[in-house]
């Protein structure tokens, strides 16, 4: 999915460069000679502000020591991407390897875009972090292997929870709204900033309900928003808005909450970590005051439900070098190379045991705890379509914040949500 991945405060950008061992298998199945894969050049199509230029050229040297083989990042924009990966999936000679959104794998594995990679799941991925693995794979099949994430955090202005006589930072839901309501009581600060339709936080709360936002009827997939799991993480929504006087019509970026928090008169809000950068851009004496916390839960065990985004790695069915590719996956998702991403970009990795890389990086580290209890939109191919503006779940926030019932409002999306998930993909 479109997103930014500049890491918010104090990220370290030292790469440590490693040396990984020979390979021994060759194109095809075939059994590598002693030059490897000599001669042969890996195309390899990563999206813009993926991965530091440092950390391409540190894999693309482990990777040529193991097989002998060079590699050729192409950089590619978020803009038109999926039709442009589409037609370079149809064409003769695509791209090998490939970044693609989390929440788009499942289109192209429907439409044969993608090659099994099982065999790489069962020799380097036992122990990938399931919540992040769950969009790797379709119809029971591993189609992709996944990279990395990034997930919802506080963010809080230090001075204002000080002046409000706060002292700890809340551990439970409850606790996090009586931090609030304490600040609205005793500071002119605003308690929150959350906009009506910060659909993403929205997901995050329902995927902590343990609710799906589609279900199947007969052969198609309709709306879920009537359950009242859905109902129930709305409601939690509702009661947290109520803090707040941002517009009930409008998303986390008009206007962009991070300008917003940057006058210093807001205690919080509900977002990304490079979304803090955008308060210290228009007011650097911001800084200072600038803290994180995991999105509290219902619970201080387990925290809030978080939509994850990210992005997965996959091979071109139509690859001619799919071993290939493979042996590149092995290189670009082992522990020094997973863990120097996640370290230089402070994004989530695809072990839990790798988050170490993330300490001295304030928001990663806040966003870490949730990211296993994460996940993301219906990973069906059906839903692309549901995003598109204006967003059906957008129209059912801002009508439950505006009075309607919860099952008024689902009922009054139904047949346009419905209608969305019904189109041709």
């Amino acid at each position: 999915m479109k997103r930014k991945l500049i890491a918010a405060i104090g990220i370290a950008g030292m790469m440590v460069s490693i040396a990984a061992c020979g390979g021994d298998s060759g194109d095809d199945g075939k059994k590598a000679g002693a030059d490897g894969y000599a001669g042969e050049t890996l195309t390899v199509w990563v999206m813009d502000g993926s991965s530091p230029d440092q950390w391409q050229k540190d894999v693309a040297a482990a990777f040529e020591k193991k097989t002998k083989a060079k590699v050729k990042f192409e950089i590619q924009t978020w803009n038109g991407i999926q039709q442009k990966l589409t037609t370079a999936l149809s064409e003769e000679n695509p791209p090998d390897v490939f970044e693609i959104g989390n929440t788009q794998t499942p289109a192209y594995a429907k439409t044969g875009g993608l090659a099994d990679l099982a065999d790489l799941k069962s020799s380097i991925g036992t122990d990938w972090s399931e919540s992040l693995n769950e969009s790797a794979v379709f119809d029971g099949k591993q189609y992709a292997a996944p990279w990395f994430v990034v997930n919802r955090v506080v963010v809080y202005n230090k001075k204002v929870w000080a002046d409000a006589g706060i002292k700890e930072l809340p551990k439970t839901r409850d606790e996090f709204y009586a931090d609030l309501k304490t600040i609205g009581d005793k500071t002119d600060a605003e308690p929150i900033y959350l906009p009506g339709q910060n659909w993403y936080h929205f997901v995050g709360l329902a995927i902590g309900e343990g609710a799906e936002l589609v279900k199947k009827d007969g052969d198609k997939y309709v709306s879920n928003l009537a359950d009242p799991k859905v109902a129930a993480a709305m409601e939690t929504y509702k009661k947290f808005q109520a803090l707040s006087k941002a517009p009930k019509d409008k998303d986390e970026a008009t206007p962009q909450q991070g300008e917003v928090f940057a006058k210093g008169k807001t205690g919080a809000f509900i977002g990304m970590g490079w979304e803090a950068g955008i308060a210290i851009e228009t007011n650097p004496a911001i800084e200072k005051d600038l803290g994180y916390f995991t999105i509290p839960g219902a619970t201080a065990e387990k925290p809030e439900g978080v939509f994850l985004g990210g992005s997965n790695l996959a091979v071109a069915a139509g690859s001619k070098k799919q071993e290939l590719a493979k042996e590149f996956l092995k290189v670009t998702l082992s522990d020094e190379f997973e863990g120097a991403l996640a370290k230089a970009n402070g994004v989530i990795p695809n072990k839990d045991s790798l988050q170490s890389n993330l300490k001295g990086n304030a928001a990663a580290e806040a966003a870490a705890p949730a990211a296993g209890g994460g996940g993301t939109t219906p990973l069906i191919p059906e839903w692309a379509a549901v995003e598109n503006a204006p967003n059906p779940i957008k129209t059912y926030m801002t009508a439950v914040l505006n009075g309607k019932s919860t099952a008024e409002a689902a009922k009054q999306v139904e047949e346009e949500f419905n209608k969305r998930l019904s189109q041709q993909q």
